[in-house]
């Protein structure tokens, strides 16, 4: 007989978020439906991806974990998969989403709510100035004493910019603009694609007392779009370097608005105790770019560039209470990261007096996994070429991001999501009677490879098998791809489509996502759970 699961109550998760004790509330469906509601603090890690980002997204194996779902029955078997990969303290939610609801918990719509909603906090509290992007556009025009700085991700920033327009991301501001603007007179102007970014780009700026006039573009690339005006695409300037004098004068200010807000000073030394410290979780992370971190950074850090942290913390820092180590070698951008996440109620240290000789990892940081279930057989690229030239006896099901697996695949592959198998399997064994063997891929087969036992199992009088490599091996190998919605065999649930996102959002969903925006602090006053002090 299986075990029956523990449970946890909404007061129960309510007093853990209330008294700072870690918890990690975990909402184990695919990213759209998660982005329709869920509570301020849960966490998305779809039952899919479990084996893949547990152990680097929950360090601490003894984390008191709560699980839930929204009645689809992911709930139990996520449980008893993190069970599996030693997780001791995991429970599922009383009653599920609908027993959060029913006993009153708010519910908040989209991703990112925590940083999104305390953007919005930020500016009811210190009146954070803004332009609309008709007073932009014309400054813009005249020729006037303006820069605009994007501070949004530098892929982001390529996809659609504001005409002028600089990438800066978020972490980057106050360590790179006396250097974009060493005229005090020049009048600096922050975006992003919607409010949080440029919010908390703009007020990173007047805290750290920059001489210079700051604003924020209002509403970003949306309020932009929503004006009737034109923005730019593919554009690739970029900050540059900066002086010795301009980072020490950088990093002062920087150190002063970290101790205002609370930012605690760390040592190198203390990390050993810490990381073997019974009950508490410890996250290292290195927020400078993702090119400085693979030239070179501290052994056991992972790259989370600082804007994207406070924007994403609910992904980078799933457990709340937990504790959040940041390094960087200037002195700016962890103490300006480090200052954000403090007023958000994290307990945040920052590393002081590193050598440079201690950033001696090179490279992406290691992920851990555990091992897939074997045994594995594996496919090599060339055999499968030629069962699929033999014929319709050889099916191919992909695993990949259905972004991904609309911008190439292997013709004819099918795309799969391994939350739903076996609905899928059934579907492809409908449309594909004739089938004898599934051969498994992804972008490298990593993820794949966790769903070749479970296919098995559900498709006993098939042969089911792993690509070698997965797709990339494919690719390397000069195969031919095709593209598109080709062959679906689930809905394309694993992502949520943001509605400032691409460059063919409707004015409607761009509209609709700012007024969600404004009525954030409403809602973070009826949850009450938030900790949000504003500096």
């Amino acid at each position: 007989m299986t075990t029956a699961l523990p449970t946890t109550t909404f007061a129960q998760v309510r007093a853990h978020l209330l008294a700072g004790h870690e918890i990690a509330l975990l909402d184990v469906r695919e990213e759209d439906p998660f982005a329709q509601a869920h509570p301020l603090w849960a966490a998305n890690l779809p039952l899919g991806r479990i084996e893949l980002d547990a152990w680097t997204r929950i360090p601490r194996r003894d984390t008191t974990l709560v699980v839930y779902d929204q009645g689809e029955g992911l709930a139990e078997e996520a449980a008893r998969r993190l069970i599996a990969l030693g997780y001791s303290q995991v429970s599922l939610l009383e009653g599920g989403l609908a027993g959060w609801r029913a006993a009153g918990g708010e519910l908040f719509r989209d991703v990112n709510v925590p940083s999104k909603s305390f953007g919005e906090l930020v500016e009811a509290e210190r009146h954070t100035p803004s332009l609309a992007a008709e007073e932009v556009k014309a400054l813009i025009e005249q020729n006037a004493n303006v820069v605009v700085l994007d501070a949004r991700r530098f892929e982001e920033y390529q996809t659609m910019s504001i005409p002028s327009g600089i990438s800066v991301p978020g972490a980057e501001l106050v360590l790179r603009a006396s250097a974009l603007a060493p005229d005090p007179s020049t009048h600096i102007v922050v975006n992003c694609a919607g409010r949080t970014r440029s919010i908390i780009g703009t007020q990173s700026l007047v805290n750290a007392g920059l001489p210079n006039r700051v604003t924020a573009l209002r509403n970003g690339t949306i309020g932009w779009l929503l004006a009737g005006q034109t923005l730019d695409h593919g554009a690739s300037r970029r900050f540059g370097e900066v002086t010795p004098e301009q980072k020490a004068q950088a990093s002062a200010r920087a150190r002063a608005v970290a101790d205002r807000a609370g930012v605690r000073r760390a040592r190198l030394a203390q990390l050993p105790a810490w990381l073997a410290e019974a009950g508490r979780s410890t996250y290292r992370l290195d927020v400078r770019t993702p090119e400085e971190f693979t030239r070179g950074h501290l052994p056991g850090f992972r790259s989370a560039p600082g804007g994207q942290l406070v924007q994403e913390t609910d992904h980078s820092v799933p457990v709340r209470g937990a504790r959040i180590v940041l390094s960087d070698d200037d002195g700016v951008r962890a103490n300006m990261s480090a200052s954000w996440l403090a007023q958000m109620g994290w307990e945040v240290h920052v590393l002081d007096e590193v050598p440079a000789s201690a950033f001696s990892e090179r490279g992406n940081a290691p992920t851990p996994v555990p091992p897939p279930e074997a045994p594995i057989p594996l496919t090599s690229v060339a055999t499968l070429q030629a069962w699929l030239a033999d014929g319709p006896g050889t099916v191919v099901l992909d695993f990949t991001t259905s972004v991904n697996y609309v911008k190439r695949h292997i013709p004819g592959a099918w795309w799969a999501l391994r939350s739903q198998l076996r609905e899928g399997l059934a579907l492809v064994r409908a449309a594909e009677p004739a089938a004898t063997r599934l051969v498994l891929t992804c972008g490298s087969s990593a993820l794949a490879a966790y769903a070749v036992a479970e296919t098995a199992r559900l498709s006993p009088d098939l042969q089911v098998s792993l690509l070698d490599g997965g797709t990339q091996a494919w690719i390397d190998a000069g195969g031919a791809l095709e593209a598109g919605e080709t062959h679906l065999a689930a809905p394309r649930t694993d992502r949520y489509r943001r509605p400032y996102e691409g460059t063919d959002a409707p004015r409607e969903a761009m509209q609709g996502y700012l007024d969600w925006e404004f009525g954030l602090v409403e809602q973070l006053g009826r949850d009450g759970t938030h900790g949000f002090k504003v500096i």
